[in-house]
């Protein structure tokens, strides 16, 4: 079928130029709107539940919202894990469905199973399904900064003219508002005025409740025609609250104005937003939708935004200080910067080894036109171009070139010895010599793609990563095994008349070298076996002693510190530290500029406490920095904050603390889980955990969420004395809840924007907790009674918050990994762990976080690689139909691991995932050399030469294929080996181990094989 492929496409040369054409204008057509991201959506399909509970305890808010969420949630089809975080006023529910399952269907099963539970939610919790973005979603950071208005006046900006119109933009699924002051109407009850007229807190609410809104009352007929009825009563301005009658006392009305201060406020706020430790700002956060494309977004963002420029006050500045295209240049430029010199590289060599300048640029036009090929496919499969995909095109340059060298240089060789005029037709010639290197170079690219296909296989994170790269491989592959087959033959009928007699000088020197080498070897059989498998030995001995790790740490460029205070901090107290940290930091050169969130977001997407703040640091760019390098710059910031004692550190990047609480929900290489029933005795073995993690080599910002002290004021209800004077537990909550949280009891329309409505006890109450025991609680009669009357109140410590998985409370100790690999890190951490703790019984720990990735994939990668390998003896055995020679040529694989376990082991890189997938790519490539080697000896033995001769002449003929394909795929990964933007880190592991094990599989292709081949090759049918 290949045949009749070839011969078509020299038949048809017309159609195959035509198509060739077709190929180029659908690139650029399509290609412009390939999906652009520095890195793939490596999130899993993911539903949240965010409920809001004014004024609960994160104990109420467990028992009373999370444990029903949960118990309805459990049951759920395709469900994977259920995660939950409860703290004061919130529950943040966390449901991870597996991969595959439909976004939209998984928000549905969600919604369904909230609905039905909603009735039996305590009044007053707000909420519900978060919008549709994933962890990876915060595309775009600003701030609103103006030296005119207040910080009330510029969060009103935000909500209601800024963010309204960017949620226009296609793609985004929501703006996040945090920092400043939500503007409210705030009616603050004067107690003693109420008191003395005999209203009740309850009596106030509903009268402002019920005397706050339009209606309508139908259609009134007036002769022909007809006029609808419209109440007017809605809220517009304080002087309408003001006016709204109470009660009445012998026909007086008590209006609002007479027994409450009206007066513009703003709701409760549970976070913050500072600037350069010189004060607040309010910031807006752009979530893109799951699955959009970043680079688009963030320009239809920027252009929104300039659009609206006029229409915002002068004095206001929106200042950008994170924006995902800025990270998506520089990984995309690095990867693109990698491809462009691995090309160039590549040329050079072609032109080096083939002497031909025509043939090289045959094998140089076609290069592109594979890539175009593989863009295209991901296009069609709705692959985006990001760090991972661009880089599985780079590895692949010098495999996209090994058919097409092995292809050309035969059509080459063949016509050195064809006189034109003479003989066979030009057209002939080709055709016969493609045909020579079919088998070898189809069977070839097949068992490279055969190679790739257990990343295929990898799950969660790790799939989701190194599957672009391999499907990426697989179409530059496949595309380039069609142009070897199509297009080179007839680009080589119209560019190569003839080719010149003599070999080129790079290939005579080699010949210099190799022949008597291959001489001296073939008459030292056991000197060159042994010295084999001795260094084979030595491979396996250092391959043993490799530290292993998930995943390089890709820096980003940006630097997020977090930090945490005593849990019973408030968020004033809060703010005044951070200011205090901002100002250090900036003394280190690199820092530019901060912006740091404390607190909780306005989505409830992050529920961080009052006493938690993640800093975002502005750097220089990375040329202009002093550090050299990351790890010196965090060695700066940890100095400055070295002074600063009781809060606890840790160093992160956007994108990677996202994805380290995307896999665990906490941030940290290694996260260890405990699970158990109480709180308190949790905490206790967190703490134990976190002294043991800690004197670990290696170990870095250990930490575990304080999840004690924070101060309660309980107040424990006399039931007796309550029911005595008419008083019931909900009359008593409700009343302290609007004293000190407050109650939003309705909405004014102001201008078309809704100002909320809130009764709010004064600040003396929430600033003096001892008023509490004054308060005044009326009774139906009309007297009041203290609430000290009732109740007795304590002050208690008691849990910050409650974490829960699968159903089960669980706390968490995480923890960094630095200067060593992170699974001899935690090895030594169970072992320790082991011996010096004792759980008590029903109580349990997990180890997870990056260490929990790397454990599937490597155990994944040992039972798929075989499988793998298993596939390509069953490819080769049917190309050369001889169990022996299969065997001979999978021989290689071992021989050319040697060389990339050296290669780690020499730079001091871990045996990571892309490690691993070098070691993957290597197989490939040994292989197809073997192929290449065997299939040329097959040949000559065919003709009937001679069984020394044989291994001497074959080798030395396909010593330029073979030294082609081997450095030109070695050349290729050069600039990725030294590349140093982000995503390099990521690449490099990889190409070291390619590039090592390339050097040995090589030696002993050409060493080797010809005395393995002589030895045990024994004969073959002869091809047909």
């Amino acid at each position: 079928m290949l045949q009749r492929l070839v011969a078509f496409a020299l038949s048809q040369r017309l159609f195959v130029l035509l198509a060739v054409l077709l190929l180029i204008g659908a690139g650029a057509t399509f290609l412009p709107s390939l999906p652009i991201d520095a890195f793939p959506d490596v999130s899993p399909v993911q539903v949240k539940i965010i409920m809001k509970a004014p004024g609960l305890t994160p104990e109420e808010v467990e028992q009373r919202i999370t444990v029903p969420i949960e118990l309805e949630l459990l049951g759920l089809p395709n469900k994977k894990i259920l995660r939950s975080t409860t703290k004061y006023a919130l529950a943040d529910v966390t449901i991870d469905f597996e991969d595959g399952t439909d976004i939209y269907w998984a928000r549905n099963q969600v919604s369904e199973r909230l609905s039905n539970i909603a009735r039996d939610l305590p009044e007053g919790v707000s909420g519900g399904l978060a919008p549709i973005t994933s962890p990876l979603g915060e595309m775009f950071m600003f701030t609103i900064d103006s030296s005119e208005l207040s910080l009330a006046e510029r969060r009103t900006l935000l909500d209601w003219v800024i963010r309204p119109a960017l949620r226009t933009v296609p793609g985004v699924a929501d703006v996040n508002a945090l920092g400043g002051y939500v503007r409210a109407f705030e009616i603050v009850p004067l107690n003693d005025a109420l008191a003395a007229r005999g209203i009740s807190s309850e009596l106030f609410r509903r009268a402002v409740e019920t005397n706050s809104r339009n209606d309508g009352a139908g259609r009134v007929n007036q002769g022909e025609d007809s006029a609808l009825v419209r109440i007017e009563g809605s809220i517009r301005t304080i002087d309408d609250i003001k006016a709204i009658v109470v009660d009445t006392r012998d026909g007086v009305p008590i209006r609002v104005n007479d027994v409450a201060r009206v007066k513009v406020g703003a709701l409760t706020r549970y976070g913050a937003v500072t600037e350069n430790g010189q004060g607040e700002t309010v910031e807006g956060l752009v979530l893109g939708l799951r699955g959009a494309n970043a680079g688009q977004l963030v320009r239809d963002v920027r252009a929104k935004l300039e659009e609206l420029k006029p229409a915002l006050p002068q004095s206001v500045s929106l200042n950008v200080f994170y924006d995902r295209s800025r990270l998506v240049g520089r990984a995309v430029g690095t990867v693109v910067r990698a491809l462009g010199e691995a090309t160039v590289l590549v040329v050079v060599l072609l032109l080096l080894f083939l002497g031909n300048w025509r043939a090289s640029l045959v094998i140089a036009l076609s290069l592109p036109l594979a890539i175009v090929i593989a863009l295209l496919a991901m296009r069609a499969v709705g692959m985006s171009a990001n760090l991972m995909s661009l880089g599985g095109l780079a590895i692949a340059i010098g495999m996209l070139i090994d058919a097409l060298v092995v292809v050309v240089e035969n059509i080459v060789g063949n016509l050195g010895n064809h006189e034109p005029g003479r003989g066979l037709p030009l057209i002939h010639v080709i055709f016969r010599s493609v045909c020579e290197v079919l088998q070898p170079v189809a069977s070839g690219v097949l068992i490279i793609m055969i190679v790739f296909v257990p990343l295929l296989t990898l799950q969660g994170l790790e799939g989701k990563l190194f599957i672009p790269v391999a499907l990426a491989i697989i179409f530059a592959l496949a595309g380039s095994l069609l142009l070897a087959l199509t297009v080179i033959p007839v680009a080589t009928s119209f560019l190569l008349k003839s080719a010149g007699h003599g070999e080129p000088l790079l290939i005579r020197l080699a010949q210099r070298v190799y022949a008597p080498a291959l001489d001296w070897s073939l008459r030292n059989e056991r000197k060159v076996i042994a010295a084999a498998l001795l260094a084979l030995v030595a491979a396996g001995y250092a391959y043993s002693q490799l530290g292993k790790t998930f995943m390089p740490t890709m820096d980003e460029g940006d630097v997020i510190v977090s930090v945490e205070t005593l849990p019973s901090v408030n968020l004033d107290e809060s703010l005044a530290i951070n200011a205090r940290i901002q100002s250090a930091l900036l003394k280190v050169p690199d820092v530019t500029g901060i912006i740091a969130r404390t607190g909780s977001d306005e989505l409830g997407l992050d529920p961080m406490g009052p006493n938690q703040t993640d800093t975002f640091l502005v750097l220089k760019p990375v040329e202009e920095r002093a550090a050299p390098d990351r790890a010196e710059l965090l060695k700066a910031l940890r100095n400055v904050l070295a002074d600063f004692p009781g809060i606890s550190l840790s160093f992160t990047q956007p994108i990677d603390m996202r994805v380290q609480e995307m896999i665990s929900g906490v941030r940290g290489d290694v996260a260890v889980k405990v699970f158990g029933s109480d709180v308190g005795r949790l905490n206790e073995i967190a703490t134990k955990l976190s002294e043991i993690l800690t004197s670990i080599e290696g170990a870095e910002d250990v930490y575990t969420t304080l999840n004690e002290g924070a101060q309660y004021y309980t107040v424990v209800v006399n039931r007796m004395e309550a029911g005595r004077l008419g008083l019931t537990v909900d009359t008593i909550a409700n009343a302290l809840r609007t004293q000190i949280e407050g109650r939003t009891i309705g909405t004014a329309l102001e201008e078309g924007r809704r100002t909320p409505i809130l009764v709010r006890g004064s600040e003396t109450t929430r600033e003096a907790p001892t008023l509490l025991a004054s308060l005044p609680l009326t009774l139906a009669s009309g007297q009041h009674v203290a609430l000290s009357q009732v109740a007795r109140i304590q002050r208690v410590d008691g849990p910050v918050k409650i974490d829960r998985e699968d159903g089960n409370r669980m706390s968490v100790v995480r923890a960094n990994v630095r200067g060593r690999d992170m699974v001899g890190f935690v090895e030594a951490a169970q072992r320790k762990v082991a011996a010096d703790l004792s759980l008590p019984k029903g109580y349990r720990l997990t180890w997870g976080g990056q260490f929990e990735n790397q454990q599937r994939a490597a155990a994944r990668l040992s039972i798929v690689v075989p499988v793998a390998i298993g596939l390509i003896f069953v490819l080769l055995f049917t190309t050369f139909a001889s169990v022996r020679q299969a065997l001979l040529v999978l021989v290689n694989i071992p021989f050319a691991l040697i060389g990339g376990v050296f290669a780690l082991v020499s730079t001091g890189e871990y045996l990571s995932v892309p490690a691993s997938v070098g070691f993957i790519a290597l197989l490939g490539i040994a292989v197809l050399n073997g192929v290449v080697l065997v299939s040329y000896f097959n040949q000559l033995r065919a003709h009937g030469v001679g069984e020394d001769q044989i291994v001497v002449d074959g080798a030395r003929r396909r010593l330029r294929p073979v030294l082609m394909t081997a450095s030109i795929t070695a050349l290729g990964l050069i600039p990725l080996l030294f590349a140093s933007g982000p995503g390099s880190e990521i690449q490099r592991p990889l190409a070291i181990v390619v590039i090592g094990g390339l050097l040995s599989s090589t030696l002993l292709t050409l060493i080797l094989l010809p005395i393995l081949y002589r030895r045990f090759g024994g004969t073959v049918k002869e091809s047909k």
